[in-house]
């Protein structure tokens, strides 16, 4: 008897509409169906995240571009024409290119301004991070009255700017200052702290580091407060005396605070106008003038106003700011590294 061979066939499977869904065309369009379905939820998702990010992102956006976008632009643009007080009110000042510039940089002024500008950061800086960080560690230490007084050392860095430097301009008044006062009774002679070329520059320095103590105090001690009370007992069970735990523990962990503490000092202290314009005006003879009170003076303080190299000193002191910050944090992140 002989056998036909036959190939089994396989159980047709219908769907709803009838066609058979093993069928290629069915499957082709069950597919269809399961990625337009995924695409709509994908699409649907990352659009609410992505308005919600938006709506977070927009008033920092918004500031940003009114308050430091636009003012630069402007400062730019203030720098690459030639202003007057006409063209100034009414627009249409003519292009000057980079001659605004070229004139900051040939004027006697310029080297000395930018003299002083770097010895005021500088010493401003070491002595504001040496002094906050001595009151930091101080304070880290608890006794009573600790937090009355470290409150009380928060009192310079609230009071407003021009209190502070009107305060010391008194204080430091060459014929009724309490400084020159209390140098009479220990027998020395008053010295002309504001009106001096030799003490002038000193005189804003002192006023401008008692102001800027009170920040480095701030941002250290939180800094201390983070490091683990264990790792000086261990230290201290080792032998190591405080002046070893200090360079061993204190300051190789406070290097983040520390980076950040000097570079926004940087920031803040290089673009110092108010403490320096209220005691001494740059003066005199321009002996604690420095390249923020040389612009203002470019700008506005002149009989006739030259807005377009008061805008140049201004854009050059920004480019040195940035510089300076680049390489503090390029040396930081080499030092931390290794």
């Amino acid at each position: 008897m002989n056998h036909s061979t036959q190939t089994p066939l396989r159980p047709s499977v219908r769907g709803l509409d009838g066609e058979d869904a093993s069928s290629p065309s069915r499957r082709g369009s069950g597919r269809r169906r399961w990625l337009s379905r995924r695409r709509v939820a994908r699409s649907r998702r990352p659009r609410s995240t992505t308005w919600a990010a938006w709506a977070f992102l927009a008033p920092v956006t918004i500031y940003l571009l009114f308050f430091f976008a636009y003012p630069l632009y402007r400062n730019l643009d203030l720098s690459l024409r030639d202003y007057n007080v006409r063209s100034f009110v009414q627009g249409g000042a003519e292009f000057a290119g980079l001659e605004n510039y070229r004139t900051v940089l040939e004027d006697p002024a310029f080297f000395p301004a930018l003299a002083h500008t770097a010895l005021f950061t500088v010493v401003c800086l070491v002595f504001q991070f040496t002094i906050g960080l001595a009151l930091a560690v101080f304070f880290s230490r608890s006794f009573r009255l600790s937090v009355t007084l470290r409150g009380l050392f928060l009192v310079p860095w609230l009071l407003p700017l021009i209190v502070s430097a009107s305060t010391w301009a008194w204080m430091l008044n060459s014929e009724s200052g309490v400084v020159n006062s209390a140098l009479g009774l220990a027998g020395i002679d008053p010295v002309n702290w504001l009106t001096s070329p030799d003490w002038s520059l000193a005189s804003v320095i002192i006023a401008n580091i008692w102001i800027g103590i009170p920040f480095n105090l701030v941002m250290l001690y939180s800094g201390l407060q983070n490091i683990p009370a264990q790792l000086y007992e261990a230290a201290a069970l080792d032998g190591a005396g405080g002046w070893r735990q200090f360079w061993s523990i204190t300051l190789p962990l406070l290097r983040p605070v520390t980076a950040i503490t000097l570079l926004l000092g940087l920031v803040y202290t290089v673009k110092v106008f108010d403490i320096i314009w209220i005691m001494t005006k740059g003066g005199p003879a321009g002996s604690s003038g420095t390249l923020a009170t040389w612009s203002y003076q470019l700008g506005f303080g002149n009989t006739l106003p030259a807005f377009g190299p008061g805008a140049a000193v201004g854009n050059l002191l920004i480019v040195i700011t940035l510089i300076a910050g680049l390489v503090y944090l390029r040396v930081e992140r080499r030092r931390y590294a290794s």
